[in-house]
């Protein structure tokens, strides 16, 4: 009876024992295929995810590339006797954000706009405008231009001395066609076109200008063709006049400015019509 029991106990802990045996394997052998399936899923997904993440970086350093290009400066105007150079960035057609170079000193214009075209470029003018014995920046800027169109804007910058040193200060300018519209009154029949500034009246044959009388304006336009200069060291902004929109120049008004309680308002008016052959 006693070797019975112990045969038996043996016979149960050799059973026991490899049922304990067989788990391990099937343990190690479970646990050893879902690492294989998680790394055959690793490896399929990272299939998947590199061409797109490819592809983005891709696009970002196109991206990043593009925009270099965009926000690299160039000089776009300069002036030697003034010591002065003007930058900007080229983006979409324009010129922005302007940075100016002067007196060893750097201003940025960041509301500046001005068109891309080489031709229409930022004109610098370093002139005695207010007679006054100290030359003032002039930078007439372009906006818009096309056939019968274009369209300026000007800026004064006074040198000023400062706690740090001299610095252009902008001035204003008064806008000419609120000038115009203050001091020009004009009118506009099948025949002739009315000028009158003041006590001055300009009258205009429109046959003798080959203008086509079924083709004409309700009165003279003067808003599409907007330019300054400096003519004889006066601030001067020139306005095209038109009765029709092909063909129906007629002269131009020359709005001269004179500096007058720390602004640049009109000091005359004319208008010079356009020669008849």
């Amino acid at each position: 009876m006693k070797m019975w029991i112990y045969n038996d106990k043996h016979f149960f802990m050799n059973i026991r024992g490899y049922f304990i045996h067989t788990r391990q394997k099937w343990v190690v052998k479970n646990t050893l295929n879902r690492l294989l399936i998680r790394f055959v899923l690793f490896v399929v997904i990272l299939l998947i995810l590199i061409p797109f993440k490819t592809k983005a970086l891709n696009h970002e350093a196109s991206k990043m590339i593009t925009i270099q290009n965009e926000t690299k400066e160039k000089v776009v105007g300069n002036l030697l006797e003034a010591n002065v150079t003007l930058y900007a960035i080229e983006r979409e057609g324009y010129l922005e954000k302007f940075r100016l170079e002067a007196n060893g000193g750097i201003q940025y214009f960041p509301y500046w706009i001005n068109v891309s075209n080489e031709a229409y470029w930022p004109q610098l003018f370093y002139k005695d405008i207010i007679q006054d014995g100290k030359k003032e920046l002039i930078i007439v800027l372009t906006r818009g231009y096309g056939t019968g169109v274009i369209e300026q804007f000007v800026h004064v910058l006074h040198n000023t001395e400062t706690n740090f040193g001299e610095v252009y200060g902008e001035i204003l300018v008064d806008n000419p066609m609120a000038i115009l519209l203050k001091n020009v009154k004009t009118k506009l029949t099948k025949s002739e076109a009315i000028i009158n500034i003041g006590n001055e009246r300009t009258v205009i044959q429109l046959d003798k200008l080959g203008i086509d009388p079924k083709r004409l304006f309700s009165d003279v336009v003067t808003g599409s063709l907007v330019r300054f200069d400096v003519l004889d060291n006066e601030l001067t902004a020139i306005m095209g006049a038109q009765t029709s929109p092909l063909g129906g120049y007629i002269g131009e008004f020359h709005i001269t400015y004179e500096f007058k309680d720390q602004m640049y308002q009109v000091k005359r008016i004319k208008f010079i019509p356009l020669e008849t052959s």
